[in-house]
């Protein structure tokens, strides 16, 4: 599905089902250096269980146009009018690392818009390492071979997410590779990294956040450790956390519990 937001055409995966307004709607914002396809057990699910998916490329990146977003706060205003596009009164925020972010700060944006808010691997404050900046703007592919290595806990999925026998590590670097060169303007890995170290407004954006928010965290993430989610934990009025098994891209190698937390929260 293709809208057009703030001038500037957008694809949205809608989990193979046409787009039904009368339907409630989830909305699953990706992280830095990926693209909706991040979500793909989790959209077909929702999507052909009663609910509208919507799971944006974010702008400049793969097939969305636009300028890439320079901080969350940027992210968050796409986000907000990306729902307008969509004529949507009202949805379900998920969001992954720099997406959970995103997804918050469009939540205490809009809190009439807004739900609930789920947040996988997030962190606050969300900081990245001076090797990561450094290198994903000077030695992207070192970057990236850095970034697998810290957002990873296995070698190969279980049978649900990518199927039998996919290499998690060179399935990764593939669509990081692939996200990278489609924007020949724009370097979006130093971008985006730059936005999740120096965004300083969480708790307060928690803080004014209405909604129920869900907290889905691994327990063997590098990238966003579960200890690091505490400050947000705190500020939320209705939060409720979940604990997988699994690293940065739980998406992938937990995947059933990241769904089964993300529906029993969404029911």
């Amino acid at each position: 599905m293709e809208l057009t937001v703030r001038g500037h055409q957008t694809f949205c995966y809608t989990g193979g089902k046409p787009f039904d307004a009368a339907k409630p709607t989830v909305v699953f914002v990706h992280g830095v250096l990926n693209d909706h396809s991040v979500w793909i057990l989790q959209t077909r699910y929702f999507a052909h269980h009663g609910w509208n998916v919507l799971a944006p490329d974010l702008p400049g990146h793969c097939r969305s146009r636009g300028e890439p977003p320079r901080s969350v706060e940027e992210a968050a205003d796409f986000v907000v009018a990306l729902l307008d596009a969509a004529g949507l009164q009202k949805a379900a925020l998920v969001g992954h690392s720099f997406g959970s972010l995103t997804a918050m700060e469009a939540a205490a944006r809009a809190p009439e818009k807004v739900s609930q808010l789920a947040m996988v691997g997030t962190a606050y404050p969300m900081r990245v390492s001076a090797a990561l900046l450094e290198n994903s703007l000077n030695d992207p592919m070192k970057a990236i071979e850095m970034d697998n290595v810290f957002s990873h806990s296995m070698l190969a999925p279980p049978p649900s997410a990518l199927g039998p026998g996919t290499w998690i590590y060179g399935a990764s670097r593939a669509l990081k590779k692939r996200v990278l060169a489609s924007n020949k303007e724009v370097n979006v890995f130093h971008r985006g990294f730059v936005a999740c170290d120096s965004y300083r407004g969480g708790e307060e954006a928690m803080a004014r956040v209405q909604c129920p928010v869900l907290f889905v965290l691994g327990a063997r993430d590098a990238m966003t450790p579960p200890k690091a989610a505490a400050s947000l934990q705190a500020k939320a009025r209705d939060g409720r956390t979940v604990v997988v098994q699994g690293g940065h891209q739980m998406m992938n190698e937990a995947p059933d519990e990241v769904l089964f937390a993300l529906k029993d929260f969404l029911r």
